[in-house]
């Protein structure tokens, strides 16, 4: 038995007064937490501490949309430098049992690091540190993401006269480009979808989980047409309620290999850009090779690394 167990405090902070407590270790997202209790996309019963006396050891924290009962996702979890990980993985599992509905699994776990984490020994340790107390609470990395960035000034290509741009005409005509594109895809969160549901609905889901949500005009949503008017892709230019964003972006695969990902993105980059906005964000997998080079031609630059874990069974 650990000699020290009885003196680890497990809990969720009691309201805003603690969020400097939450806050004592330092993270990105640090300066959005407020705001996110504000808005009603985190709770206080969300936010939990492990403490030894007023130390605090690790936290763990969640996020939703405003308006969910249960949390979306786990975007904050932190060991301190001289932390044991004994006492992170015992907050993992008492503030799971609590925040997560039983014979549910947890929702997944994403964290925001450095682009050249691996070759940073320092921060490569904490990494594999806060990893391996995930694991030994029973997640596991599922992919590794790149987070890219468009800054003003850069470059867009003009139009080429390939294709035309028409707004989305309903949501019915999008999520059947949707299941189109969804054939071949290369991004891990959809294939594994696909492995549990069938492209229809895999993509209706998407529509109505994630994209609808937004709160940016539809009017934004492109769908790019050849000479004849037949659909060859759509790019879904939106404000995530944090920051613009290329929200989703695809070439059906009857006109793949044309290089319309290229236009495609010009034109959603361009639409955000007379937006008169400070930068625009996207993201794609690390393994998506053709995603990652057509936002790199299009003057996106990598940001950040996305660590996506997810849970092996339900609690």
């Amino acid at each position: 038995m650990n000699p020290h167990l009885h003196d680890l405090t497990l809990r969720p902070i009691s309201g805003p007064d603690e969020l400097y407590l939450f806050n004592h270790l330092p993270y990105v997202l640090n300066a959005q937490i407020a705001g996110d209790l504000a808005a009603g996309r985190r709770r206080p019963e969300w936010l939990w501490l492990a403490l030894r006396g007023e130390r605090v050891v690790a936290r763990a924290g969640w996020w939703s949309r405003p308006g969910d009962r249960h949390p979306l996702l786990m975007d904050v979890f932190d060991l301190a430098g001289e932390a044991d990980a004994d006492d992170a993985v015992r907050l993992l599992e008492a503030a799971l049992r609590d925040v997560v509905p039983a014979g549910t699994t947890p929702p997944e776990y994403l964290r925001f690091l450095p682009s050249d984490w691996r070759d940073r020994p320092d921060t490569r340790q904490v990494v594999e540190d806060r990893m391996g107390a995930l694991e030994r609470a029973g997640a596991k990395l599922f992919v590794e993401r790149l987070r890219l960035e468009w800054r003003p000034g850069t470059p867009i290509a003009e139009p080429g006269g390939r294709l035309a741009f028409r707004p989305v005409r309903d949501p019915e005509e999008l999520i059947g480009l949707m299941t189109l594109v969804l054939d071949g895809t290369l991004d891990a969160h959809s294939r594994e979808e696909l492995t549990r549901t069938p492209p229809g609905q895999a993509a209706r889901d998407q529509y109505h989980d994630e994209l609808e949500r937004y709160d940016s005009p539809r009017d934004w949503w492109r769908v790019a047409t050849l000479p004849d008017g037949e659909p060859a892709g759509f790019v879904l230019p939106a404000h995530n309620g944090y920051s613009s964003v290329i929200a989703y972006i695809g070439v059906v695969p009857a006109h793949r290999g044309h290089g319309y990902i290229d236009d495609l993105l010009a034109e959603g980059t361009r639409l955000l850009a007379a937006q008169d906005v400070p930068y625009i964000r996207a993201a794609t997998d690390l393994g998506n090779g053709p995603m990652a080079a057509a936002f790199a031609r299009a003057g996106y630059v990598t940001i950040e690394h996305q660590i996506d874990m997810t849970w092996r069974a339900a609690r």
